[in-house]
C-alpha cells in the first residue's frame, strides 16, 4: 500500500514538473514569435523587402500557396535532398511566417 501511494506521488510528482518545462517551452515560443513580428515590422517599416520564399525552389513555393504542406516536404527533399526533419521545420516556419504576417 505505501508503495502504491509513493508510486503514484512520483508519478505526479514527473507529471507536474514535465507541465512546467513545458509552459516554460511555450513562454519562450510565444516570446520568439513576438520578436519575429516585431522584426518584420521594422523591416517593413525601412522599406526593405523580404522575401522568406528566397530559397524555395519554385514547385514548393506553389505548393505552399495551394496549402498543401505534405506535398511541398515532399518536394523540398527531392530538390534539396534534405531529410524529413529538416524539410518539416522549414515548410512550418514559412508556415507561421505567413500566419503572422497575415
Amino acid at each position: 500500500m505505501n508503495e502504491l501511494v509513493f508510486v503514484s506521488g512520483l508519478v505526479g510528482g514527473v507529471i507536474a514538473y514535465l507541465f512546467i518545462r513545458l509552459s516554460g517551452l511555450e513562454r519562450r515560443l510565444n516570446r520568439l514569435s513576438r520578436l519575429d513580428a516585431k522584426v518584420d515590422a521594422l523591416l517593413k517599416n525601412a522599406g526593405i523587402q523580404f522575401d522568406e520564399y528566397q530559397d524555395v525552389p519554385a514547385d514548393v513555393r506553389e505548393a505552399l500557396e495551394r496549402g498543401e504542406t505534405i506535398v511541398a516536404i515532399q518536394r523540398f527533399r527531392t530538390a534539396t535532398g534534405a531529410g524529413l526533419k529538416e524539410a518539416k521545420a522549414l515548410v512550418d516556419e514559412i508556415r507561421r511566417r505567413n500566419a503572422i504576417a497575415s
